[in-house]
């Protein structure tokens, strides 16, 4: 099984938890990280979280890099997003947390910068269609190249509403 590669624009709070998540999966790796925020400030912020407490791993920085467990991750400080050379790291998949890419036109520059996919973690506007895993999950159909996973609030309340 070949490695899903996912990078990450956003490394506030939704985009460490993505990691955090991420980074103990079988089959997924985090390749690379587009933030403004300098890697130093983004590693300590990923080692020691107010709200998660402490990540269990060696969190470290250089000067373009986090790495952890000695595991290099890439870092980038662009503001849009058609500048970050995600094909040059064969990037799958885009998770978008910064909040400012929600629509189609917007989240497209992912795409024109060499991912694959792109997934929105805030409501999107527009024709793109909105996710919920395990209430609405069965819309996809693969052609996706952008979606959006909806709100905090709807992932919460749609299931409940499902029921």
């Amino acid at each position: 099984m070949s490695t899903v590669k996912v990078a990450i624009n956003g490394f506030g709070r939704i985009g460490r938890l993505v990691f955090r998540q991420i980074y103990n999966m079988e089959g997924i790796d985090v390749v690379a990280i587009n933030d403004l925020t300098s890697p130093k400030v983004l590693a300590h912020l990923l080692k020691y979280d107010s709200a998660q407490g402490r990540f269990d791993a060696t969190v470290t920085s250089t000067d373009d890099a986090i790495v952890v467990n000695g595991e290099t991750v890439k870092i980038y400080a662009q503001k849009d997003p058609a500048q970050i050379p995600w094909g040059n790291h064969g990037v799958d998949v885009v998770i978008e947390s910064t909040g400012f890419f929600t629509d189609k036109e917007k989240a497209e520059a992912h795409l024109k910068a060499g991912a694959k996919r792109v997934v929105i973690s805030a409501p999107a506007t527009g024709d793109l269609k909105t996710v919920v895993f395990n209430v609405n999950h069965q819309i996809l159909d693969g052609s996706e190249t952008i979606i959006s996973c909806a709100s905090c609030t709807t992932n919460c309340l749609a299931p409940m509403a499902k029921v």
